[in-house]
């Protein structure tokens, strides 16, 4: 059980350091001088996806410690 948590962290922490972009989206802000704008669109896109697999995450331990205390 510890080493699923500790490659849950570990999943997760590098998870948080990915940089997603379009390429429509890339093309655009690489034309820009400041790549502040660039990160910006990472951020919300990496906020974007990480929402749907978090809701996902919580129902399935919902589901699976329900289905635990029930057998017991």
């Amino acid at each position: 059980m510890k080493n699923k948590i500790l490659f849950f962290l570990f999943s997760f922490l590098f998870f948080l350091e990915t940089n997603a972009q379009c390429a429509m989206c890339r093309a655009v802000l690489e034309s820009e001088e400041g790549q502040t704008a660039a990160e910006g669109i990472n951020d919300g896109i990496v906020y974007l996806m990480a929402i749907p697999y978090i809701l996902v995450g919580g129902i399935a331990y919902f589901i699976y410690n329900k289905y635990n205390t029930l057998k017991k």
